[in-house]
C-alpha cells in the first residue's frame, strides 16, 4: 500500500507522477531525452541499461516495465532481456554493451565506484564519450526513479501480463502520456 494518497489504479511511478504533475513534467522530459534517442546508444540498449540498474536496485516495477519496453525494441526477445538484467556478462550482446552495463552497475553502487579502467575498456570496445555519458546518466537517473517508486511504496502489479500493453504504448508513443485523461493500459 502506498505511503501517500495516490491513485492506486495507476501502477508504479505513474501514480506518483499523477500525484505531482509539477515534477512529472520535467521527469518525463528527462526520461524521453535519456531513453527515446538513438544517438549513440539505441533505444533498446538504453532500456536494457535502465532495466539492469532497476534489477540491481530490486525495483520490481521498474525492471519489469523497462525490460518489457526493451522486449518491444528487440522483436519480442524476452529471454535476452532477462539474461541481460540478471547476467549480462554471459548474454549474447556486443562486448561494448557489456562494458557499458559494467559501468552502469558501478554507478548503481555509487558514482565513485566507476573506475578509469572501465571507461578505458568501453572506449577500447568502441564506446563514444556520448555513450559513456548517457550510460552513467541513465544509471544515475534510474537509481533515483527506483528509490522514488520503492521509497513511497508505489503499487506494483505482480501479474506480469499487465506490463506488455503499457510497454507497447511507451515504445510507440514515448513517456509522459500518463497525463492523458483517456484510459491507459496499466
Amino acid at each position: 500500500m502506498p505511503y501517500i494518497k495516490v491513485d492506486e489504479n495507476l501502477p508504479g511511478i505513474r501514480a506518483l507522477l499523477a500525484f505531482s504533475p509539477e515534477t512529472a513534467e520535467p521527469l518525463g522530459v528527462l526520461t524521453n531525452l535519456l531513453l527515446r534517442s538513438n544517438d549513440g546508444l539505441s533505444m533498446a540498449e538504453r532500456e536494457l541499461i535502465a532495466a539492469h540498474v532497476s534489477y540491481l536496485n530490486d525495483c520490481f516495477y521498474c525492471h519489469q516495465s523497462h525490460g518489457e519496453i526493451a522486449v518491444c525494441y528487440l522483436n519480442g526477445d524476452r529471454q535476452l532481456v532477462e539474461q541481460v538484467k540478471k547476467d549480462y556478462s554471459n548474454a549474447p550482446v556486443p562486448d561494448k554493451l557489456k562494458s557499458l552495463l559494467a559501468i552502469a552497475a558501478s554507478v548503481q553502487q555509487g558514482g565513485k565506484n566507476v573506475m578509469p579502467q572501465q571507461v578505458e575498456q568501453a572506449r577500447a570496445l568502441g564506446a563514444t564519450d556520448k555513450e559513456i555519458h548517457d550510460t552513467v546518466l541513465i544509471a544515475a537517473a534510474f537509481c533515483m526513479f527506483n528509490r522514488y517508486v520503492d521509497g513511497l511504496a508505489a503499487t506494483t502489479p505482480p501479474d506480469l501480463a499487465t506490463y506488455p500493453p503499457r510497454a507497447s504504448q511507451v515504445a510507440e508513443h514515448g513517456y509522459g502520456n500518463h497525463v492523458f485523461a483517456a484510459s491507459q493500459p496499466v
